[in-house]
């Protein structure tokens, strides 16, 4: 084998390790908010900055974020396949932490003046989630601390939770019923661990 193609191949696979630089979280510590916020300190910074500024308890920012990406900082739906092998695009533009929509995304930086935030960047994320949960509250009347129902309007979109169309979707209300119990777990955690 020539010098150039080991190259290549040991490159490949360097890159392959990349990754998002080691701000994810381990799928084993999924369960533990204290060891999630402990192992990435600049989560527990983000989180807080977030609940000053737009009044969503750090716990409910922790379940939305398992349940949209597994604190996985590049996380995007999965690929839709034509004839079931050809892949031809993602179910969503979603990406990130928050797994915010494109368009949303874009009326988000509008609206903050945030011109260069990014989806895969934690405090970007967190903001984001402040920032629509905070509109939520505007528009529907869902309390910042009411997980189940931020949820239900963060994934459905404020109209279709107005609307309703959780209602005829049982595996989503089952999905924000969990992230509610989620919630009131690292709620709990949190109130027990020493975190800065």
């Amino acid at each position: 084998m020539g010098r150039i193609l080991r190259a290549l191949i040991l490159l490949t696979l360097v890159a392959s390790c990349g990754g998002s630089g080691g701000k994810d979280v381990s799928s084993r510590d999924l369960d533990n908010a204290c060891t999630i916020v402990k192992k990435n300190p600049g989560f527990m910074r983000a989180f807080r900055k977030t609940e000053r500024r737009w009044g969503v308890p750090v716990h409910v920012q922790m379940a939305t974020i398992y349940q949209e990406s597994k604190f996985k900082a590049d996380a995007r739906t999965p690929l839709r396949f034509a004839l079931g092998v050809i892949p031809f695009g993602r179910q969503s533009s979603a990406y990130g932490y928050s797994q915010a929509l494109d368009g949303t995304w874009k009326e988000y930086k509008s609206e903050t003046g945030k011109r260069s935030a990014r989806r895969n960047n934690i405090n970007d994320a967190t903001d984001f989630m402040g920032w629509y949960m905070s509109g939520t509250k505007e528009r529907t009347g869902v309390a910042m601390t009411d997980t189940r129902n931020q949820y239900l309007a963060y994934h459905e979109g404020r109209s279709g939770y107005l609307r309703g169309t959780y209602k005829r979707k049982a595996w989503l209300v089952r999905i924000a019923g969990e992230v509610a119990d989620r919630g009131v777990m690292y709620q709990q955690q949190l109130a027990r661990c020493r975190v800065r």
